[in-house]
């Protein structure tokens, strides 16, 4: 190793500490394990290594060291970005040095890949830190200059529909001899049969390097029988491409447009997102979605937001998500599922321990479905966001959900459960939960029942920690001057702190400038009080007087050991 490759690579072992940081010579050895017994091809590498590599980069990044202490520490959110962001453009540089150059095993490509990946984190951890107001960074500056080379994207035009001509002229670009396009974007314009004529010898001329395409509201205002045309056109276009990423998101497809995409779908072995949203996506639909795609092994997103899939449609769907191990982002919300869909849904989600992100809002999941849910939460270790309003989960469902949190998902940063009919009955095992997840920076109970009792215990649950916590929504809940006035409490001092939503509730007027008194520095972060009743149900003018209501309520649950509480 020469010196300066010493220097440098001392330079990172010293800013990671004890952590390992992979080196050319180390990560060749870890692709070439990552290949043994399967093939003696190291390149490319597996998703599991890629998925790997960012989390180690990531890991380095956020641990405190010599260098640290010169340069400054990256923020968890910071570094998670940056590594993302070296990872894939040592990627891309690997993968065209290969499809060049191509050897036997490619070792040379490897060799590319751990090198890009090394440089390009030394660089960052000489950036150092940046506030979002700062100059792009290092690698930021890199990808922006990167994407402008293999991303097309025509979404940003007039919202208009595409004559043969415009189509003709609009993708020129993509018939240059050696572009390196990998990113289409078609969004936003409508294409019609002649423009879709014109568009489809294009696409197919590069199948080859080609890996996501968006599709997303590309036939609006089309008649279906053109519609469905134009679909089967850009389908067969575009199959046998190898693809990552596939959006067609806002079509109105139903069954005969996920059909009209069947060569497209049925080609997709390594697809790593799909989107499906606002689609009409049926039960028969589903059907269809799950029947076409071989293969779903390393799909990470899958987002069917929407739509009316129903009881039936998410069992298919189920199926999809069964055969989804590498799943890390779930969405299906919004998509009329009821309590038999919901079991189905929760017991597939059973079969993806990478979950990150699990968005089921607006569903009518009901108490059975929510248990079934706790039932696998668990497994979810690295689960920073679960957004579970609006499923009529009621106080049985919400407890289960809770108590099987507060042990599990350490990392939670987003804790959403609105509109669930939760009472003051399950406030305590939800405050429980709340106060041992640290890292929540959005809380959302709004629409609930939870009243002062189950505000005071919220609020209590938030006063220790939670630096970094930016949003917190209690709207009506049937909140008084006791509950809003603990909760303004709990949260007024915290850096960085947003918005606390407690609008919809019935604090009296001397309740009201309480609050704003709490706030009177940072009038700002409390949020809007126009729809507040100061007169609402159960209001009890001697009891609020004085804030002897907030009294009594303290005095019952001053013994409360929240933290505790099962």
């Amino acid at each position: 190793m020469s010196n300066v490759r010493t220097q440098n690579y001392l330079l990172l072992l010293a800013c990671c500490g004890t952590t390992h940081v992979y080196y050319p010579e180390d990560m060749y050895l870890l692709l070439k394990m990552d290949s043994a017994g399967f093939s003696m091809k190291l390149w490319p590498p597996s998703l599991s290594t890629r998925l790997m590599l960012v989390e180690r980069m990531t890991k380095n990044l956020i641990t405190p060291s010599i260098l640290s202490r010169k340069y400054g520490l990256l923020s968890k959110e910071e570094a998670e970005e940056d590594a993302k962001q070296i990872e894939a453009l040592a990627f891309d540089s690997a993968n065209q040095h290969f499809d060049k150059e191509p050897d036997d095993d490619g070792s040379s490509a490897v060799q590319l890949y751990a090198k890009e990946s090394s440089k390009l984190m030394l660089e960052v951890i000489k950036r150092g830190p940046q506030t979002k107001e700062s100059a792009e960074g290092i690698v930021s500056e890199k990808v922006k200059a990167s994407d402008e080379t293999t991303i097309f994207d025509i979404s940003k035009g007039r919202r208009d529909f595409i004559s043969a001509e415009e189509a003709s002229e609009l993708l020129k670009p993509l018939s240059e001899p050696g572009n390196n396009y990998k990113r289409i974007c078609f969004s936003n314009r409508s294409f019609g049969v002649d423009a879709a004529k014109i568009a489809g010898p294009i696409l197919s001329s590069l199948k080859d390097q080609l890996t996501e395409v968006d599709l997303s509201d590309f036939v609006a205002g089309r008649p279906e029988e053109e519609a469905l045309e134009v679909m089967e056109i850009f389908s067969s276009a575009l199959d046998a491409c190898d693809l990552r990423y596939l959006d067609l998101s806002n079509n109105a497809l139903g069954e005969k447009g996920i059909r009209a995409f069947g060569a497209l779908l049925k080609s997709q072995k390594n697809l790593e997102e799909l989107y499906l949203m606002n689609d009409g996506i049926s039960e028969e639909a589903a059907q269809a979605v799950c029947e076409l795609i071989p293969s779903t092994d390393k799909l990470r997103i899958l987002h069917f937001h929407n739509n009316m899939t129903g009881d039936e449609g998410a069992l298919a769907i189920s199926k999809l998500v069964k055969h989804s191990p590498a799943l890390e982002d779930f969405r299906c919300s919004s998509t009329r599922v009821g309590s038999e869909g919901g079991v189905a849904l929760s017991q597939a989600l059973g079969e993806c321990r990478n979950l990150k992100k699990v968005d089921l809002r607006d569903n009518m999941f009901g108490v059975e479905a929510g248990i079934a849910l706790s039932n696998v939460l668990s497994i979810f270790s690295g689960l920073t966001e679960i957004y579970l309003s609006y499923l009529n989960l009621e106080d049985e469902g919400s407890i289960a959900l809770a108590n099987v949190l507060k042990e599990s998902a350490p990392s939670l940063e987003v804790l959403e459960m609105d509109g669930n009919d939760i009472t003051a009955k399950a406030a305590p095992v939800l405050a429980a939960c709340i106060a041992a997840k640290q890292f929540l920076t959005t809380l959302k109970l709004g629409e609930n029942e939870l009243k002062d009792e189950g505000a005071i215990l919220i609020a209590k649950a938030l006063e220790d920690g939670h630096g970094q916590l930016t949003e917190v929504d209690m709207s009506t809940n049937a909140i008084r001057r006791a509950g809003a006035r603990c909760l303004a409490q709990a949260v007024v001092n915290k850096p960085g702190f947003k918005v606390l939503n407690i609008n919809g509730n019935f604090i009296s007027d001397e309740g009201i400038d309480e609050v704003k008194d709490i706030f009177k520095n940072s009038l700002h972060v409390l949020g809007p009080l126009d729809d507040n009743d100061p007169e609402g149900e159960d209001y009890d003018e001697e009891a609020d007087e004085g804030g002897d209501n907030e009294n009594d309520l303290e005095t019952r649950l001053k013994d409360l050991d929240i933290k505790q509480e099962e």
